[in-house]
């Protein structure tokens, strides 16, 4: 369903270890907006909500919103550290097109 790369999952163990409220994975969706119709929402989630599909990757649950499966079936999660900024980058075969931060799609 979604992979992540070994950065990403560095980058969320680190942050899932530094966090004041209980978590053990990701939360991945994706909502209407953005500057192509649709971008990709993410947070640290403790547990599943509802009948969330869970997928687990070294340690790292991936939550997935329910409605937002079809958008996100084959996605890789990458963490980079460039000049221009650090953050998660998606690889989104579903995307017919994005915006230049990445953060945006159709």
């Amino acid at each position: 369903m979604i992979s992540l790369t070994d950065s990403a999952v560095n980058a969320l163990k680190a942050a899932i270890s530094s966090t004041a409220q209980p978590a053990s994975g990701l939360r991945v969706m994706v909502e209407g907006g953005g500057c192509q119709g649709f971008t990709y929402k993410m947070g640290l989630a403790h547990e599943p909500v509802s009948d969330e599909p869970v997928f687990e990757q070294d340690g790292i649950k991936v939550f997935v919103d329910k409605a937002s499966r079809v958008h996100l079936n084959g996605t890789t999660i990458d963490f980079v550290v460039s000049l221009e900024g650090s953050g998660f980058r998606f690889d989104n075969p579903n995307a017919k097109s994005s915006c230049s931060c990445g953060k945006s799609f159709s």
